[in-house]
């Protein structure tokens, strides 16, 4: 199958394309939102040099991330409707040149961060490389605690990003960290709830009581209620002002509320609401703790 890849006219333009979806550009960009977020909430001056390392950096990483995870699941890809042509499972790339892209891409993005910034961002960066693509994606197939699991992963960006910029740990980094990790399950549940129909002809259990019901709905409430406490963390903290603590409450509130939305309803519908709500969540929240240093 990867010879018929090979022999398929090249073209430049089409192959870039292939490498953008290939390491999930939109993903990784959000991935990396959250890292300069987390770079910038940090004490002191911003280092524009650094933070141009860990853009670089942090897209190679999970752009590698990305694409290992592609490779691994080919076979799954093209059982799923919105995967099914991507470029594995569409031909187009060979797992050898997808492999190839993604590990030089792993290494660089890796030693950029170690080298470039500081030896934790590049242990940071190397610790959810691997356990994305060796722990949580293999799961995936297996048991719905595969959220959990990648959860830790998805987590690290905005911790990566302060460790970068302050070359240490403190209450800060870690509840960044617990911000992104919280919000990481209702936001998964509310997307693996919308495609539930197309993960299981790759047999992927994602939610988790395995399937749309009321018990999948009220684990997703319950996480983004426990957002309230973890989001007034920054005020307690003296991490960022009353102002901050009032936006993220409110932003917490409407994001609460999609996810009882869902527990009533248990529709589609409702679920899309919720996952379009998460898209709003991080990035204002992560935001507005950024501009409390300004």
């Amino acid at each position: 199958m990867d010879q018929v890849a090979l022999q398929r006219p090249f073209s430049l333009k089409s192959r870039l394309q292939d490498y953008v979806q290939l390491t999930k550009f939109k993903l990784a960009s959000l991935v990396v939102f959250s890292a300069a977020m987390g770079f910038m909430t940090a004490p002191g001056d911003v280092n524009w040099q650094q933070l141009l390392v860990l853009v670089v950096g942090g897209f190679l990483v999970t752009g590698a991330s990305n694409g290992i995870n592609q490779v691994m699941e080919k076979e799954y890809d093209k059982k799923m409707s919105r995967t099914q042509m991507r470029p594995l499972p569409d031909q187009r790339l060979s797992i050898f040149e997808a492999s190839a892209i993604s590990i030089v891409s792993g290494v660089t993005g890796v030693l950029m961060l170690g080298y470039g910034i500081n030896m934790y961002a590049g242990l940071l960066g190397l610790f959810a490389l691997l356990s994305y693509t060796l722990v949580y994606t293999p799961l995936k197939s297996k048991t719905p605690f595969c959220v959990f699991v990648g959860a830790v992963p998805g987590a690290i960006p905005p911790l990566l990003g302060y460790v970068a910029a302050t070359g240490h740990f403190d209450v800060t980094a870690w509840v960044l960290f617990a911000i992104q990790f919280l919000w990481q399950f209702p936001h998964f549940w509310a997307i693996a709830w919308v495609l539930d129909d197309d993960y299981k002809k790759a047999g992927f259990i994602m939610l988790p009581t395995g399937q749309r019901d009321k018990g999948s709905a009220l684990q997703a409430f319950i996480y983004t209620i426990s957002l309230f406490p973890v989001g007034f963390m920054p005020y307690l903290y003296h991490i960022s002002g009353l102002l901050s603590a009032i936006v993220i409450a409110i932003t917490t509130a409407y994001f609460t509320y999609c996810a009882y939305s869902l527990y009533k309803n248990q529709s589609v519908e409702m679920a899309r609401k919720l996952m379009f709500a998460s898209f709003i969540y991080l990035p204002v929240v992560q935001l507005i703790i950024m501009l409390n240093k300004i």
